[in-house]
């Protein structure tokens, strides 16, 4: 018996350089039966080439970003930059979500003024947050 999430959102992506964040993100989504399918990735700069190598690929893009502020080399602001020159279909079906530490006021509007930026989330995930996640796709 194929025991497959009642879920829209198929697949995730995750951004962050701790294994220990990307782990617990993991568990938490499937404790709650979040998705199909979680990719994940320590460096940034990977996680982009692989959105920008399968921009015009639906089927192999993620529905869900939960991307990291404070990453070396690439920070999340940084790799927003970057995601904005993708292409209008791929950011049409990706919802891109900060999920990190920080409260910094400045991070927050940051996160607030980019139109490619969903929400900003303090870790970890919990069920309130991906319940409204889940809400948001049709």
């Amino acid at each position: 018996m194929n025991m497959t999430p009642t879920t829209a959102i198929h697949r995730v992506m995750i951004v962050d350089d701790s294994d220990i964040d990307r782990y617990i993100a993991k568990k938490i989504m499937a404790r709650h039966d979040f998705c199909n399918e979680v990719i994940d990735y320590e460096k940034p700069a990977e996680a982009l080439e692989f959105l920008n190598d399968n921009q015009q690929h639906a089927g192999a893009l993620p529905d869900v970003i939960f991307l990291d502020v404070y990453m070396p080399e690439i920070n999340g602001f940084d790799f927003m930059k970057v995601y904005d020159g993708f292409s209008a279909m791929l950011k049409a079906q990706c919802d891109v979500y900060i999920v990190s530490s920080t409260i910094d006021p400045k991070d927050l509007m940051m996160a607030d003024q980019d139109p490619n930026i969903v929400a900003l989330h303090v870790k970890p995930l919990d069920a309130e947050f991906l319940s409204r996640v889940r809400q948001r796709r049709p």
